[in-house]
């Protein structure tokens, strides 16, 4: 993901971030897959040296204001009329945080508000664009991806298929459960539940994880994210088991993501135990600081081997 600080908003500051990368995992087949930040000034120039540089596989939208490091995002969409343009062109997908930021719109409207104010008139205007609707939480964009035309997809995270908001307020605030887009009523979830297990190719995998030191969410004004990077396979596979539906979860793990953005299928394989493994309290984050993972403390019961 591209919203650092500076945001990665050019090929040469994404050549930059992704030596950043591979220096940092050494000797490893993990190839880094990249995308740009897309801003009110991005041109189409841009976006067709993205698309040449092959590293580059996709473009971010955070609407300004949305999510963690967005003050640069998006204030218009239709401000980007020429780089969304280019993209459709090239084939290059946009992968879109779907929150309107408007402080009068309840924050747990605000999916379903972007739907019908963003991404339904850009899908008009661009019919040929690619669209991944990243971490949807709720049934409206459930319902909005299997209306649409195959060029518009959904990931799904691991969290938001196995808590509802009732989750950030057992027995007091939790700030380790707060993300953005926010939890949601049960009714969504289960309707997430049911999109990742129908089989169809348009919903997949995506994490948001989040890795925020315990400082930054344990305050007065916490930022928003969930770490669950530590064991998201096995939190899948955890869903996926207690639907019954384990022969379902290697496709939209593995096979409908690639797929979609037209890129090969892994190759190698991994292994999971059906085995109990206790959560740890937290993980350090480096310059003495620590993060706190999803369900620290606690028993899981798959466990990649």
């Amino acid at each position: 993901m591209p919203n650092l600080k500076p945001a990665i908003t050019t090929v040469k500051q994404a050549v930059a971030y992704v030596d950043r990368i591979v220096a940092a995992v050494g000797d490893s087949e993990f190839e880094p897959l990249m995308t740009l930040y897309l801003s009110d000034e991005t041109s189409a120039n841009e976006i067709e040296r993205a698309h040449k540089s092959c590293f580059i596989k996709a473009v971010k939208l955070y609407p300004a204001g949305a999510t963690t490091n967005s003050a640069q995002g998006v204030t218009d969409i239709r401000r980007c009329d020429q780089a969304l343009a280019a993209m459709q062109d090239c084939g290059m997908p946009l992968l879109v945080h779907g929150e309107v930021t408007d402080p009068e719109i309840d924050v747990f409207d605000r999916e379903k508000v972007f739907i019908d104010r963003v991404l339904l008139p850009l899908s008009n205007r661009f019919p040929r664009l690619k669209i991944v609707f990243e971490h949807i939480t709720t049934g409206d964009a459930v319902n909005f991806v299997l209306e649409s035309d195959a060029n518009i997809a959904a990931t799904i995270t691991a969290h938001h298929l196995l808590y509802n908001r009732n989750s950030m307020f057992q027995q007091g605030i939790r700030p380790h459960m707060y993300c953005l887009p926010v939890l949601k009523r049960e009714r969504h979830r289960q309707a997430l539940a049911c999109a990742a297990i129908s089989g169809n190719r348009k919903f997949f995998l995506g994490t948001d994880s989040a890795p925020h030191a315990q400082h930054s969410k344990e305050t007065s004004c916490g930022c928003a994210g969930i770490f669950s990077a530590h064991a998201a396979i096995e939190f899948y596979t955890s869903f996926f088991d207690s639907m019954n539906a384990l022969d379902k979860l290697e496709a939209f793990a593995s096979f409908h993501g690639p797929d979609f953005y037209g890129l090969p299928r892994n190759q190698s394989q991994i292994t999971l135990d059906k085995t109990d493994w206790t959560v740890p309290d937290s993980y350090p984050l480096g310059n003495g600081e620590t993060l706190i993972p999803l369900l620290a403390g606690e028993t899981l019961n798959w466990k990649l081997r």
